[in-house]
């Protein structure tokens, strides 16, 4: 499974996301070409006015790393004239609404799912303003984010996601920086209002000198695009590469790392295959025994790669049970927070392991009661077990009215 991974060691913004995906498709087939895609992609945009901005692509480097430095120069006379237009007419004309920047994106020549992600980010960029300034996203005005370099880097994510086949994404804990950042509103916390709402759900924390590592737009693509949040998986590194942000950071590049990983070419290891998982546990004392039924439920039905209960003893001897969840690294945060929302926990607990396993597929045939899905097992690429899938095994039996143990027996 070809999978793009993003280190926000240093933090995330819009321009370092582009300029690390550059970097890393000139090592790809794609080389240089990876300019035009963007550029191309970015033209496509018929309502932006090409008088309005340059892109700025050089390669560059930073606390003695090498990569790319992506910006959006804007005309400043262009500018300026809409900025003494602005006051003139009470905002209304430089400043656009969400239902502006949807009429941009819908008019253009960009792809559908380009288009669609685009503007599910802007909807919640703007829910996440409206937020901050308690208000409707229908009534915000897009000025620091909806400026014209805002939505280049939005729509210049996508273009690129899609030139890169959209892998799967997985992220690391998002740096958010630390101090303050001075903005339209005056001088905030960091992480800004609107970037700490963005935020919520993802796992954070704050390292270097102070400055704002995170800004909207980095964690805008971080909460759309990532599957989920983990250390760097298994798997081969293909690619790699730097974007770089405009600040100077003396201990730490104002850069954000994307990996571009193979995360399925190493785990078959003697015709198995060997996976990172993690295991989630909570203790619980004081629940209807009923009520399991329900989170198993939710925790299958999600992304569990398995569920159960096993009975305990716990202080003072009381009775207990205590809930496992198997899951993939990158879940674990959201199952987490399954458990927690529909049981009596009070927190979890979870670890990695190393598993192996065999290799399986699904395969539906044709047997004397209907058709059933079979799961085959192999081991050295000859089949190990035919296994007929339970729920199908069922519906026949009722169906025929026949035992499941002679709903077996005809179809072995």
């Amino acid at each position: 499974m070809k999978t793009l991974y993003l280190d926000c060691f240093a933090g995330i913004a819009g321009d370092m996301f582009i300029g690390a995906l550059l970097n890393l498709m000139y090592s790809l087939p794609f080389g240089e070409t990876a300019k035009n895609i963007l550029i191309d992609g970015i033209k496509k945009i018929t309502a932006l006015n090409p008088d309005e901005y340059e892109l700025i692509i050089e390669d560059a480097v930073k606390n003695s790393i090498a990569g790319i430095n992506f910006d959006v120069k804007l005309n400043h006379e262009h500018h300026h004239h809409e900025h003494e237009h602005e006051h003139e007419h009470e905002h209304e004309h430089h400043h656009r609404h969400l239902a502006d920047i949807e009429a941009m994106i819908s008019s253009s020549g960009l792809s559908l799912r380009v288009k669609r992600e685009i503007l599910r980010a802007f909807s919640i960029l703007a829910e996440a303003e409206a937020h901050v300034h308690g208000t409707t996203p229908d009534k915000i005005h897009f000025h620091e984010v909806g400026a014209v370099d805002s939505i280049i880097d939005i729509a210049g994510a996508f273009i690129l996601m899609e030139a890169l086949e959209w892998p799967r994404v997985l992220c690391s804990p998002v740096n958010t920086g630390s101090g303050t950042v001075e903005c339209a509103h005056g001088v905030l916390p960091v992480p800004a209002p609107a970037t700490e709402y963005l935020l919520h759900g993802i796992p954070v924390f704050s390292s270097g000198s102070p400055m704002e590592r995170t800004t909207p737009t980095g964690a805008l693509i971080a909460k759309i695009l990532a599957d989920g949040f983990s250390s760097i998986p298994n798997g081969k590194i293909l690619a790699s590469g730097f974007g770089f942000g405009n600040r100077q950071s003396p201990d730490m590049p104002n850069a954000l790392r994307v990996l571009f990983m193979d995360t399925a070419s190493e785990t078959e290891i003697n015709g198995l295959i060997r996976e990172r998982i993690s295991l989630i546990e909570t203790n619980i004392d004081d629940m209807n025994p009923q009520d399991y039924e329900k989170v198993i439920e939710k925790l299958s039905a999600s992304s569990a790669l398995d569920v159960w209960t096993e009975n305990i003893n716990m202080k003072k001897s009381r009775p207990g049970v205590k809930l496992c969840c198997l899951s993939r690294p990158e879940d674990v945060m959201k199952l987490s927070e399954i458990i927690l929302q529909n049981t009596t926990s009070q927190g979890v607990r979870f670890s990695d392991f190393d598993r192996l396993r065999l290799k399986w597929h699904i395969e539906e045939r044709e047997t004397p009661l209907g058709k059933i899905h079979f799961k085959i097992t192999e081991l050295n690429g000859s089949t190990l077990r035919e296994i007929p899938e339970y729920e199908d095994l069922k519906k026949l039996a009722e169906l025929h009215k026949i035992s499941m143990f002679e709903a077996r027996k005809k179809i072995k």
